[in-house]
């Protein structure tokens, strides 16, 4: 296949240029993928799980509860079981257990008579907790992707980023990580790989919407995943499928990340993520579709929440201390726990700075979440005051902690001394403007540059939606969605026009195109090309999110 200039050139920009790179990204059925016994302690993991298998031990999985530990959860049993163990799991409730291991917890699952605990998405950095499950008598050890502490728990632990790590790829979700030991269990033990392969929907799902980089041995997984998922014949996802009016066969990056994800994580959010733990585990579809409209339920809830606690945060922040502190820190009253990290996350992506927002769970602690701009690594700011924390963990964009609320002034005033030393020695860290990956001429602009541009597909982090700037002369300006969007066409170097919308910064680029268009200039145009159906027409439309004079 003859590859668009533009598309080239974009994979020269990502870094894919070698003939033998963009054959293996581009490739429907990718190579990259690596030896799990290059995972630090793989062999010493899998010798302790098959030895719990022949002495018959009741093994526990503990997971999180968002989507990663809810798939690492399911795949990691579904694994375990076939390989003949008596295997059960547990998933903490965000409201009653919080976040990683907790002891309570490991009392009550050593109550149950199980011998070996093996963590998924969790336990890096719960050193105490590893302690007090050794001290009752359990076996236990870590697979986790989150960036571990200076101390690291005193058992077996697996995940990439543990220092002195030969690893090839740093990246993988909780669920790629549970992925791996599921491969090397099946390799020591010599069974057949179909095993791995039913998991792979399982896999895809909590790849995507961990937003890990979709690059390397992730781009294999999503990859691998997605087609899973679009011929999938588990009884709960198809349940959800159809509950959700989506077709398999048409299945993206996009419909994981947005629908299928949220619905899933809610159940963690609002109630108890076990919910969505047991749709993803039923073999029953019609106890798959009453599962369904309880976690439809529950994201119609989070949705709720969410605009109540957006709105208060709006209410509560002003522009001018945004400026001042270069970041956002707020303890709404009643503040729905499930629900502070979207909120974070959103007004992060708004105001382009790091947002942490807590609320008061009793006993005068608050719980909080964070999130942060790539710029800023908000792990290492808040570990670099862990004395103020009771908990914390996570990893550079986002975090979770709990912290005393006499503390939560010392942590401001440490944060804006933070982030002036950040500033000060790069003035950028917070600059989230979009820039062009590429220019495109005007002769690139066709519809065989769009059916290309999905060859890249599934995108997500690190591997975005391609980001163009196109020259053009705008005209006929107009407002649409009852005033809250706008749309406009350009004219083109060659002649040829193309269609713009705006969806995200109607207000400050009405002005920039009216007045381009009022002065014959032309404008550089930055965002993100797809195809449109119009009235049985097709056309090019550029959904816009940035201008250049």
């Amino acid at each position: 296949m003859q590859l668009n200039s533009a598309i080239k050139r974009l994979l020269e920009v990502r870094g894919i240029s070698a003939t033998d790179d963009v054959a293996e990204f581009l490739s429907e059925k990718p190579q990259k993928t690596y030896n799990p016994f290059l995972l630090p302690n793989m062999e010493e993991g899998v010798d302790l799980i098959l030895s719990a298998i022949e002495d018959e031990k009741k093994i526990c999985i503990y997971g999180d509860y968002d989507s990663d530990g809810v798939t690492s959860v399911g795949l990691l049993r579904n694994v375990l079981q076939e390989l003949g163990a008596d295997v059960t799991y547990y998933i903490p409730s965000r409201f009653d257990d919080g976040y990683g291991l907790n002891s309570v917890a490991l009392d009550k699952i050593k109550e149950a008579g199980v011998e070996l605990v093996i963590t998924v998405d969790c336990g890096v950095t719960s050193v105490a907790e590893v302690e007090h499950a050794k001290s009752i008598g359990l076996d236990i050890m870590v697979t986790d992707h989150h960036t571990p502490k200076e101390a690291v728990p005193d058992c077996i632990v697996i995940d990439p980023l543990l220092e002195g790590s030969e690893y090839p790829f740093k990246y993988l979700a909780g669920v790629g990580v549970a992925f791996k030991l599921a491969q090397a269990l099946v390799e020591a033990t010599g069974e057949s790989k179909e095993i791995l392969t039913r998991n792979l929907d399982l896999l895809g799902i909590g790849t995507i919407v961990d937003i890990v980089p979709l690059v390397d041995e992730n781009r294999t997984f999503a990859k691998y995943g997605l087609r899973a998922l679009n011929v999938t014949e588990r009884a709960g996802i198809k349940a959800l499928l159809d509950k959700l009016g989506i077709k398999q066969g048409e299945i993206t990056s996009r419909t994981i990340s947005y629908i299928i994800g949220p619905h899933i994580n809610a159940a963690g959010r609002v109630d108890n993520a076990t919910l969505a733990a047991r749709l993803l585990q039923t073999e029953d579809y019609e106890r798959a579709l009453e599962l369904t409209d309880e976690l439809i339920s529950c994201n119609m809830q989070r949705k709720k929440f969410q605009d109540e606690l957006q709105t208060v945060c709006y209410e509560s922040i002003d522009d001018d201390s945004i400026a001042r502190d270069k970041f956002i820190l707020l303890s709404p009253k009643d503040a729905h726990e499930g629900i502070i990290g979207i909120v974070a996350g959103k007004l992060k992506e708004e105001k382009s700075v790091p947002v942490l927002i807590t609320t008061p769970i009793g006993d005068g602690i608050h719980k909080g979440t964070g999130r942060s701009p790539s710029g800023v690594n908000l792990f290492r700011l808040l570990t670099s005051h862990s004395e103020l924390f009771t908990r914390l963990g996570g990893h550079a964009a986002a975090c979770g902690f709990s912290i005393a609320e006499e503390n939560l002034p010392l942590l401001k005033e440490a944060l804006r001394r933070d982030m002036e030393e950040i500033l000060r020695e790069n003035p950028n860290a917070l600059d989230s403007s979009p820039e062009a990956e590429v220019t495109m001429y005007p002769e690139e602009i066709t519809k065989d540059f769009i059916v290309q541009q999905r060859l890249l597909e599934p995108f997500g982090k690190d591997n975005e939606e391609p980001m163009v700037g196109i020259e053009l002369s705008p005209f006929e300006i107009a407002r649409m969605g009852e005033g809250r969007f706008l749309r406009f066409n350009g004219k083109l170097g060659n002649g040829n026009s193309i269609r713009g919308v705006d969806f995200r910064k109607a207000d400050v680029h009405e002005e920039i195109i009216r007045n381009a268009e009022k002065e014959k200039d032309s404008i550089t145009a930055i965002g993100n090309l797809d195809i449109q159906n119009w009235n049985d027409k097709e056309y090019i439309q550029l959904n816009l999110k940035a201008i250049k004079l």
